[in-house]
């Protein structure tokens, strides 16, 4: 391909990422606006109406809605992303400091939960191939069909329960930085991983089994088997490869979507990462950094698939 068919294709692709955000951004702001709710009156409940008109005019409400949109996005491309306030009087907060604070954090609790999810579905699948329309595929098939039905609140909840209560194992609550003390780090990552985890491992375990399925009918199986190579060397080194595309692609388009799951888990678990500010955004409407957080999020998942 020539370079400048190459880069047609990338100024193509970008505008079609362009109208995504533009398309997604401004649906939020319909949204937002038509939620329960007025946050002039959550930050200043006994204010007066004098008092109220002031503060709309400093949110940018006293407009209407396709202003008030094109404001925000000249102030989103410009790196000002808004600021979430608790009270007037706080002054606010800087949602693009909030980002730089509690983005790491999502991306750990993300990039973990992908590692983990293939180191388990990858040899987990592999099996039930090898192993299809047994007894052992069969239950470990409908057990994983069972766990994929569970929300990742529920998940969530009752390992929270389990582990964190009950058997008194692990802390429910945080997120202790790896700076901090390594070990502690990753004990505070297993629950929110292994909730976000689950329902992952089934749709990767399901994937790679049906592919591996159909890559073991194909005749360079058969070929390899008579030259008397071993079962394991076969689905290791001749079967996996080619089954794994399928998965390597829904796992790389869950990276992106698994922040719809971190806005619960880490609610759950109090962990403080971009997901829990997603959501205290939302309680407290605050606007302005509901719509920069999405529109942040959407650009990582549109750069990520």
């Amino acid at each position: 391909m020539s370079a400048v068919g190459k880069f047609g294709g990338i100024a193509k692709q970008l505008a079609r990422v362009i109208l995504v955000l533009v398309l997604v951004t401004f649906g939020v702001t319909v949204i937002v606006r038509l939620l329960p709710g007025d946050p002039v009156t959550t930050l200043l409940p006994f204010g007066t109406p004098e008092q109220h008109a002031v503060l709309r005019k400093e949110l940018g409400l006293d407009v209407n809605i396709f202003q008030y949109y094109l404001q925000w996005l000249w102030n989103f491309v410009r790196g000002d992303f808004g600021q979430t306030y608790t009270t007037v009087a706080d002054g606010g907060v800087q949602v693009r400091d909030q980002i730089a604070l509690t983005l790491p954090r999502t991306l750990f609790l993300m990039g973990y939960t992908i590692i983990f999810s293939l180191i388990v579905s990858i040899p987990l699948g592999i099996l039930l191939a090898y192993k299809a329309d047994t007894r052992l595929d069969k239950t470990v098939s409908n057990v994983l069909f069972g766990f994929a039905s569970i929300p990742n609140f529920g998940i969530g909840l009752g390992l929270a329960y389990l582990l964190g209560v009950k058997f008194d194992l692990l802390n429910p609550v945080g997120y202790v930085p790896m700076t901090e003390n390594v070990a502690e780090h990753f004990k505070s990552m297993i629950m929110p991983v292994l909730a976000l985890s689950i329902g992952l491992i089934s749709t990767f375990t399901r994937l790679l089994r049906t592919d591996t399925i159909a890559t073991l009918k194909e005749d360079f199986v058969t070929m390899a088997s008579s030259k008397g190579l071993s079962n394991k060397w076969i689905l290791w080194r001749h079967v996996l490869r080619p089954s794994s595309l399928t998965l390597l692609t829904s796992a790389a388009l869950n990276m992106g979507a698994l922040i719809g799951g971190a806005v619960v888990v880490e609610s759950v678990f109090a962990f403080d990462g971009l997901g829990t500010l997603i959501a205290y955004s939302i309680n407290f409407r605050q606007y302005l950094a509901i719509q920069s957080l999405i529109a942040s999020s959407q650009c990582r998942t549109s750069c990520s698939t």
